[in-house]
């Protein structure tokens, strides 16, 4: 089974994520959406309404898990059996922050990191952009799937 894990934050999910898992799903049997604990990151989201989001913005789709972890991301890859790390690149300052982690992940284990380019349509849509815009009352939801609704 050719496994992939998507890490982030996801705080919240975008479109960009969304277009990236599902794409991701096409290339891979089972892609792992794995939300990223740091006790030292201020979210704007709770872990739980992070989790919620992604599971119902992919309720109808059984090739991905969404799941939570901590700690380093090829350690939770070697335990839950994931060969590729699935990650998405928007811009030439994404890929070269993504690169030197490729290239540490794959010097301290075997797994690969798989790119995708983001779609031109949502390659300017960042969770930071999204939460500044929720916080001065703005309309997020071209931004994010229709599972992110605020209070």
């Amino acid at each position: 089974m050719r496994r992939a894990l998507f890490p982030g934050s996801f705080d919240p999910i975008t479109l960009g994520h969304y277009d990236i898992i599902q794409r991701g799903v096409k290339l891979f049997d089972e892609v792992i959406v794995a939300i990223g604990i740091n006790s030292e990151k201020k979210y704007m989201f709770s872990l739980e309404e992070r989790q919620r989001f992604l599971e119902d913005a992919f309720k109808d789709e059984p090739k991905v898990k969404v799941v939570t972890y901590q700690g380093l991301t090829i350690d939770f890859c070697k335990e839950v059996n994931a060969e590729f790390i699935l990650r998405g690149l928007r811009n030439p300052a994404d890929f070269e922050f993504e690169k030197a982690i490729a290239h540490t992940n794959r010097k301290l284990s075997k797994i690969e990191t798989v790119f995708l380019l983001t779609a031109a349509k949502t390659s300017f849509i960042s969770s930071s952009i999204v939460r500044d815009v929720i916080r001065n009352n703005g309309d997020y939801t071209v931004l994010v799937p229709d599972s992110v609704r605020v209070k």
